[in-house]
């Protein structure tokens, strides 16, 4: 392929389009530091959620011995994003993620740390726009009651409840199928758990968020891959 004249200059200049290639390597850090120095310059909300979300990805998807400085940095992006504008939902969501990152990543004092404070977050979200990114903040809800424990306020069935709510804003979000077919698993109905998963790998990419989905479809077909045949 012919690459025109100064195109690769404009995409570094460019951390939208950096982060759309961020399964390479590099390009979602080169974004984060775009919009790190833009939100330190002047308080920008757009930088800072961005910034947010690019160290959710660096902290989930980058190399190990970076993962949580880059989440501590996304919760800190998060919540400036949130206090300039609280009545949006990005910087409430992203917060949440790199908090829920974090406390599924780093031992129990993380857990205990977030536990109520992604949920709060979580909820603001639903508060504001319960559409918002396909229903996000359902699906992320849904995730937050299967992980934590019942004694902590975790509930299966809510669960489930929140992530069939999510599938009704996307029916092939390959997060939320695969979030459903876990928590399906766990509830013990097995049957509609592996046709869930199912989904997931038969769903097509969507463009914004291919990268994502890739894992997603090789995560589930590796939990097929351990569940025994059907009856």
């Amino acid at each position: 392929m012919v690459v025109p004249a100064g195109a690769n200059a404009q995409t570094a200049a460019d951390p939208d389009a950096l982060y759309r290639q961020r399964d390479e390597t590099g390009r979602a850090d080169e974004a984060a530091e775009i919009w790190a120095a833009r939100s330190a310059r002047r308080a920008d909300f757009d930088s800072s959620w961005k910034l947010a979300r690019a160290c959710y990805w660096i902290g989930t998807q980058g190399p190990d011995a970076g993962r949580r400085a880059a989440l501590e940095r996304g919760v800190s992006a998060g919540m400036q994003a949130a206090k300039i504008a609280p009545d949006r939902p990005e910087g409430h969501f992203w917060l949440a993620a790199n908090m829920g990152a974090l406390a599924e990543s780093f031992g129990a004092m993380q857990g205990l740390k977030y536990r109520g404070r992604i949920k709060d977050a979580l909820e603001r979200v639903l508060a504001i726009d319960p559409a918002w990114q396909q229903g996000s903040a359902d699906r992320a809800l849904g995730w937050w009651y299967h992980r934590v424990p019942r004694l902590f306020g975790g509930s299966e069935s809510s669960a489930e409840t929140h992530l069939r709510k999510a599938l009704t804003y996307n029916q092939a979000s390959t997060a939320t199928l695969y979030f459903l077919g876990e928590v399906l698993l766990g509830r013990d109905k097995r049957t509609e758990a592996r046709a869930v998963l199912q989904r997931v790998i038969d769903a097509p990419l969507d463009p914004d968020w291919m990268p994502e989905d890739r894992d997603f479809k090789k995560k589930a077909a590796a939990r097929l891959a351990t569940l025994p045949p059907s009856p």
